[in-house]
């Protein structure tokens, strides 16, 4: 299956290393892209602004969310606007509360006010998406990350979360749902059929996105062959 044209559903490459930014700036089917101090960190940015505006360089005019990382409301809300100043394709990504379990939602209200396009992240309830929906009102362009993956890493069934906030998504206008923290490519099918907008996709990850739609007689004879391969490789004999 070709992911681009058969699903509505649109890759976002999630990561931070500027090489794979660059290849898969080149890529058509990947519509925009996401990062955040972790995924920073593990690709070894030291220095914030100038990785920052060599990627949003790099994917323009496509959208690039970038996070925020005080633990102050007031210092989150001075680097959003000049993270959001540095690119029209710009989203701030703002987590859903602080380390003290704070509500960010009168800041992303307050941001949403003054025209900054703001990405909620790590939202994991269903009243934190119905609270999120009320503060976007009036957005210019938005996006509400369900943290899937996570959701159900704790055993619980993401689905309905995903539909709720498509749903208040819908309501608010110029939003967009993402779905966040992918395990697999059955991931990607199962947002698409939810019309889920976007889901983030991992390096490892797009990779396996060929295999949408295999027949599973063909994949069943690859792994065959696969194994039979490695062992011959190995040398095994008994």
């Amino acid at each position: 299956m070709n992911v681009e044209s058969e699903m509505n559903v649109k890759i976002y490459a999630d990561g931070a290393a500027l090489q794979h930014i660059s290849e898969l700036a080149n890529d058509k089917a990947i519509s925009g892209f996401t990062t955040n101090p972790t995924l920073m960190r593990q690709a070894g940015v030291d220095n914030y602004e100038v990785f920052a505006h060599k990627a949003i360089e790099i994917v323009s005019p496509r959208p690039i969310s970038l996070e925020v990382f005080s633990d102050d409301f007031a210092e989150m809300r001075t680097q959003a606007m000049k993270i959001a100043s540095w690119g029209a394709n710009v989203f701030v990504k703002i987590p859903i509360t602080n380390t003290k379990g704070e509500s960010s939602l009168p800041l992303v209200a307050d941001l949403t006010k003054n025209g900054v396009k703001v990405n909620v992240t790590a939202v994991f309830t269903i009243q934190q998406i119905d609270d999120t929906a009320t503060a976007l009102a009036g957005t210019a362009g938005s996006n509400i990350s369900v943290f899937a993956g996570r959701i159900a890493d704790a055993g619980i069934d993401p689905s309905p979360y995903v539909s709720r906030a498509v749903a208040c998504s819908a309501a608010v206008g110029n939003c967009e749902v993402i779905w966040a923290s992918p395990r697999e490519v059955l991931n990607v099918v199962q947002a698409d059929q939810l019309g889920c907008h976007i889901i983030t996709v991992t390096p490892d990850l797009l990779k396996k996105l060929v295999n949408i739609g295999k027949d599973l007689g063909v994949y069943s004879l690859d792994t065959v062959k696969m194994f039979y391969n490695d062992a011959s490789a190995a040398g095994y004999t008994i």
